[in-house]
C-alpha cells in the first residue's frame, strides 16, 4: 500500500467524521437555543468556539447571528472546516482512492456530497436546515456501517479506522470544553436553572443520552457527564474508547514501536484527570492539553506514514 494511498484514506475518515459532527452539533445546538427561554447566555457564538473558527469568522462577519453563524460552519467554502468544504475534501480523497474500497462506498459519498450541493438553498430557514443536516447525519452513518460490513480489516481500513477516531476524539474534548462554561462559578442563575437541559444537550450532541443513562443510572451531573464522555471504553466517542481504537489499529501497523509509549501515556492521563478535584478553568487548560496531544499524535502519524516513500507492499505485508 502506497504512503500516498494510506494518507487519502486516512483525511478520508476524517473529513467524513467532520463532515458528521459538524451537523450533529449545529442540529443540537438549533434545537438547544430554540427550547432555551430568553436570559440564558447560550448562542451562536458558543459553536464557533467549539468549532475553533471563531477568529476565521470575525474576518468576514461582524455578527453570529443565526444566519451568518450556520451559513459559515455549513456552507462557507472559505471556511475549510465547513461541512461542505469537509464533504467536498472526503469525496475527493475517495475518488482517488476507488480501488481501496467497495464500489458503493464512492457512491454513498458522492450522492451525500451532491445533496449537500444541491440543497444549499434549504439553510436559509430553520426547517430545510433541520432536514439537510438529519440527512447528512444519516448519510454519514450509513457510509461507517456499509464500511463496517462490507471491507476486510486490512491496512486499508485501519487507516480509516485511525482517521475517524482521532477526529472524534477531538470532537469530543471540544464539545466537553462547552462543560467548563455550564461548571464556572459565575454562570448566572437562569444557567443554573437550565443546567440539567444544558447538560442533556451535551450528550444529544454526541448521541450519548440512552446510553449515559444506562452507565450512570443518576440524574443527570456535570461531573458524571464529563467522566463519562472522557473515560468510559464502551462508548464510541468517549476519549478513552477513541484512543483504544487508535492504539488497536496501530498495532497492527509496521514500523509503529515507537508510537506505543505515547499512546500508553496519553490514555492514561486521560484516565487520571479527576474532574471532582479539578476547577472549571483547569479543565480547559487540561481539554486544550489533549486537543494538543491529538494534533501532536496526527503529526506523528504522518511523519511515520504519508511523508515517507514507502514501498508498494510495506504496509499491506501484515
Amino acid at each position: 500500500m502506497l504512503s500516498r494511498s494510506a494518507e487519502r484514506l486516512y483525511w478520508m475518515a476524517r473529513y467524513l467524521e467532520r463532515t458528521e459532527n459538524t451537523a450533529r452539533l449545529i442540529s443540537a445546538t438549533m434545537h438547544l437555543i430554540y427550547d432555551l427561554p430568553y436570559g440564558v447566555e447560550l448562542g451562536w457564538r458558543n459553536l464557533l468556539n467549539i468549532c475553533g473558527v471563531e477568529e476565521a469568522f470575525y474576518q468576514r462577519f461582524k455578527n453570529p447571528s443565526e444566519q451568518n453563524t450556520t451559513r459559515f460552519l455549513l456552507a462557507d467554502m472559505s471556511n475549510s472546516g465547513s461541512l461542505l468544504a469537509s464533504l467536498s475534501f472526503a469525496r475527493e480523497n475517495i475518488r482517488t482512492s476507488r480501488e481501496l474500497m467497495p464500489d458503493e462506498a464512492w457512491q454513498q459519498v458522492n450522492e451525500m456530497y451532491l445533496f449537500a450541493n444541491n440543497n444549499l438553498d434549504s439553510l436559509s430557514n430553520r426547517r430545510g436546515r433541520a432536514l439537510f443536516l438529519q440527512e447528512i447525519m444519516a448519510g454519514c452513518q450509513r457510509f461507517t456501517g456499509f464500511m463496517a460490513g462490507a471491507m476486510s480489516r486490512s491496512d486499508s481500513a485501519r487507516f480509516i479506522c485511525i482517521g475517524r477516531n482521532l477526529e472524534r476524539a477531538d470532537m469530543t474534548s471540544r464539545i466537553m470544553d462547552f462543560g467548563t462554561v455550564l461548571l464556572a462559578e459565575n454562570r448566572s442563575t437562569k444557567m443554573r436553572e437550565y443546567e440539567t437541559i444544558l447538560w442533556i444537550n451535551v450528550l444529544k450532541s454526541l448521541s450519548a443520552v440512552l446510553m449515559y443513562r444506562k452507565h450512570v443510572r443518576n440524574r443527570i451531573k456535570g461531573e458524571d457527564v464529563l467522566n463519562y464522555l472522557l473515560k468510559n471504553p464502551d462508548f464510541p466517542r468517549a476519549v478513552v474508547h477513541c484512543i483504544e481504537e487508535i492504539t488497536h489499529c496501530i498495532k497492527r501497523l509496521p514500523n509503529a514501536v515507537e508510537l506505543f509509549p505515547q499512546l500508553e501515556q496519553l490514555e492514561q492521563q486521560v484516565l487520571a484527570i479527576d474532574i471532582k478535584q479539578t476547577t472549571p478553568e483547569q479543565l480547559h487548560q487540561v481539554l486544550d492539553g489533549l486537543q494538543a496531544k491529538f494534533d501532536e499524535l496526527h503529526k506523528q502519524i504522518a511523519a511515520m506514514w504519508f511523508l515517507n516513500n514507502l514501498g508498494e507492499d510495506e504496509l499491506e505485508k501484515n
